[in-house]
């Protein structure tokens, strides 16, 4: 299910975005950490049968371990992106399901960046993740296009995150 791939992929993820908002809410001066950043709206979005999930978080937030394991570059200035598309059953119940993802990134001031989005298959689980440099504080906006195999259909999904480099 595509939660237990995500805990397989960012352990601690919940809880590190937790105590870096933490750290920067309310306890100013100099030890406060700044956010890495955090979603702003919906992590899916619904399309009848399908939905289509994702997520944004900067790459020094991975453990070190499952960078290595994915050959992800651990880095303040870096994003990952990660999206999963998941196939609605009679039950209610969501799975996963192979297809393609192609996705760009860009700031407001309208500036590409480079996204090159790669297929992860493990366990039952299917997800796409794509890497990109930032500068500074940015806001990115991601426009997403997934395809489930054999549909014949394209859902496109956007979203924006703000993120503030180490």
């Amino acid at each position: 299910m595509y939660a237990s791939a995500v805990r397989r992929l960012v352990p601690g993820l919940v809880a590190g975005l937790f105590l870096s908002i933490s750290a920067g809410c309310g306890q100013g001066g100099p030890s406060a950490k700044v956010p890495a950043g955090s979603p702003t709206g919906p992590t899916f979005q619904d399309f009848g049968d399908f939905q289509v999930h994702f997520n944004a978080i900067r790459t020094d937030q991975l453990a070190a371990g499952v960078a290595r394991a994915y050959a992800i570059d651990r880095s303040a200035n870096r994003v990952m992106l990660n999206v999963s598309l998941l196939r609605k059953g009679l039950d209610g119940r969501t799975v996963p399901v192979d297809g393609t993802v192609t996705a760009t990134a860009y700031n407001l001031n309208g500036q590409l960046k480079n996204l090159r989005m790669r297929r992860i298959m493990e366990a039952g689980s299917i997800y796409f993740i794509g890497e990109v440099g930032i500068s500074g504080n940015e806001i990115l906006v991601f426009d997403i296009d997934a395809a489930p195999i054999g549909q014949g259909v394209k859902y496109a999904v956007q979203f924006k995150r703000e993120f503030f480099a180490g």
